[in-house]
């Protein structure tokens, strides 16, 4: 009995060398067929270059652009001067109780001279609309570079998972087939072959997900970029890229001050505020000069008049209450939305300092502690002392670390990003 157990014990050493938690000694054996990984061919882009090729072709931002040219072009309508109107007249004077007849011409001009107030306060709403669509730009601006960011790091975690799933599957392989070696000479039992297998076929179905997951990503990426992107591109950057740090109270600065949403609605604000003073000097919109010129069969007319519209009928009470309902929708707009992003921003800070804490926990202590767990069910395996079912526990629970490690780093530079969108750090235009 002790003589079989020790042949049984050199046998395991034989076909499961201690090399390692990956190091085999044996050639690996053959993968089945899985979705092979795309292998990259074309030029390899930073993320400042992925983002201005972005920038360049977005839809989303040429409209956000066209939209701001349309503002500016307001602001000469707002202040263009009315025209001035010219009359012209001609007939034939025919007297029923005697007198001339002969023919009857005149020719009259007049000129609006429109109230300053009133003109002042539509060319300022219409500058404050300029504005409100100038930060809307920005806003447009600051997203697409964070999707970009975002999307571009997605593609790296895709990326690392793929890579992952693509070592679990080789590992399950040469597991497997040590696996079958042992159950082909009796040393172990028929269940464990099964499961062996059970699991690779997991592991295989994982790495195809995992690379049809990362294809996916690459074409949203792509898609910002209106396609444009060349076939084959990759991404010089890494979940590791470092993070800016910044004290609290200087974030929450940043967010008052440059954030594109709140300088839009403060120029709304603004907007509304000229309505308001345009509707009240709506009431008095300006003097016409007149200057009339006849000319008769006996004698000649020339006539210098001026007219105004008295506003005894319409105070223009309801245009002026509808700009103050605006106003003052647009202000409890401006404050609600700035404490939502100041909330906003203090969670996207508690996320990325709680996302450095996983990855610092994970990478320093768990996944070494589960590679450690692995060697130890592997040692166990190969003296017989424990199944096969610890061993693919342990590689299953590294599996899991490991996975939340990636994770871990994705999310915190989605915080930081998130971060850089609501502080305005992109907003502006190079």
């Amino acid at each position: 009995m002790k003589s079989t157990t020790w042949r049984h014990r050199v046998a395991g050493l034989l076909l499961w060398p201690a090399a390692g938690l990956m190091a085999q000694t044996l050639p690996p054996a053959p993968v089945a067929p899985a979705m092979p990984a795309a292998v990259p061919v074309g030029p390899a882009y930073t993320l400042a270059e992925l983002v201005r090729i972005v920038l360049t072709h977005n839809p989303a931002l040429q409209m956000a652009q066209r939209t701001r040219e349309q503002a500016e072009a307001g602001i000469h309508t707002a202040g263009a001067l009315p025209n001035p109107r010219l009359e012209l007249s001609d007939g034939r004077l025919r007297p029923s109780n005697g007198g001339n007849s002969g023919y009857v011409g005149g020719w009259g001009v007049s000129q609006l001279i429109e109230n300053p107030w009133l003109r002042g306060a539509r060319v300022d709403a219409a500058e404050q609309g300029l504005r409100s669509s100038e930060a809307q730009l920005g806003l447009t601006r600051s997203e697409v570079v964070a999707q970009v960011r975002v999307r571009a790091y997605e593609v790296l975690l895709r990326i690392e998972e793929a890579r992952a799933a693509g070592d679990e599957l080789t590992l399950l392989e040469q597991t497997r087939e040590r696996v079958r070696v042992r159950v082909d000479s009796g040393e172990a039992a028929r269940y464990e072959i099964i499961k062996a297998e059970a699991e690779f076929i997991s592991a295989r179905q994982r790495q195809q997900s995992a690379q049809l997951a990362l294809e996916q990503s690459r074409i949203r990426l792509n898609q910002l970029a209106a396609g444009q992107l060349p076939a084959g591109w990759t991404l010089a950057a890494s979940l590791d890229d470092p993070l800016p740090a910044l004290p609290a109270a200087e974030l929450r600065e940043r967010l008052l001050a440059h954030n594109p949403e709140l300088q839009s609605l403060r120029a709304e604000h603004e907007r509304q505020q000229a309505r308001v003073r345009e509707a009240g000097a709506s009431r008095w919109p300006g003097v016409e000069l007149r200057y009339s010129d006849t000319h008769e069969p006996d004698n000649r007319q020339s006539v210098v008049g001026a007219s105004i519209q008295i506003p005894l009928l319409d105070q223009k009470r309801g245009p002026r209450a509808e700009a103050q309902a605006e106003q003052l929708r647009a202000r409890t707009r401006l404050e609600g939305r700035q404490i939502e992003l100041q909330l906003q921003l203090d969670a996207a800070v508690m996320t990325l300092e709680m996302a450095r804490l996983r990855v610092e926990a994970l990478g320093s202590g768990a996944v070494r502690d589960a590679e450690a767990a692995l060697r130890v069910a592997q040692a166990a395996y190969r003296y017989g002392e424990r199944g096969i079912l610890d061993v693919l526990d342990a590689q299953r629970v590294l599996r899991t670390v490991r996975a939340d490690l990636l994770q871990a780093r994705f999310q915190q530079q989605a915080a930081a990003i998130e971060i850089d969108l609501l502080t305005g750090r992109d907003a502006a235009q190079p």
